[in-house]
């Protein structure tokens, strides 16, 4: 997968969470408002409870609909072996025992999976630990990741 197939990709998920959450937010405001929910007495918390949720099913959307308009904007940088990596770059590691993993640098929806037959594409944030320590890192570059303890080393083996 190329990152503008990665890029649509992204995009065409973080539509789809939105569409969903959105619904969802619906479905939880119309729940606290339904009188139903209206308090028998001053222990029934069951309306309260509901807008909590709708309340936080509408943060999360507005998170996503940040983080869609984020993508849509992005403009797709391109990488050599000597660029440093930076915002839209597609990095493919090594670890030390030959496992390899690609992750795709972008602004927001760190975590998100993307998977394409067998390969699968991880999206990282700068704000990650591993889209900290890759930034300004180049091709054959060795990269560290967590504490002393239970340290990954990766080395960079290709940027596009």
């Amino acid at each position: 997968m190329n990152k503008e197939q990665i890029l649509n990709k992204i995009i065409d998920l973080l539509a789809e969470d939105l569409k969903v959450l959105t619904e969802a937010a619906r479905t939880a405001h119309a729940a606290a408002t339904h009188e139903e929910c209206v308090p028998d007495n001053k222990y029934d918390t069951t309306g309260l409870e509901a807008s909590y949720v709708a309340q936080g099913q509408a943060n999360r959307a507005q998170e996503i609909r940040h983080a869609l308009e984020a993508y849509k904007a992005m403009v797709l940088q391109s990488f050599d072996e000597e660029t440093p990596v930076r915002l839209t770059a597609l990095v493919s590691l090594e670890d030390e025992n030959g496992n390899c993993r690609n992750v795709f640098l972008g602004p927001e929806a760190g975590g998100l999976k993307l998977v394409d037959g067998g390969a699968e594409y991880i999206v990282i944030t700068p704000e990650s630990p591993l889209g900290k320590a890759l930034l300004g890192k180049v091709c054959d570059d060795e990269v560290c990741v967590g504490q002393v303890e239970g340290q990954k080393i990766y080395t960079i083996v290709d940027v596009s």
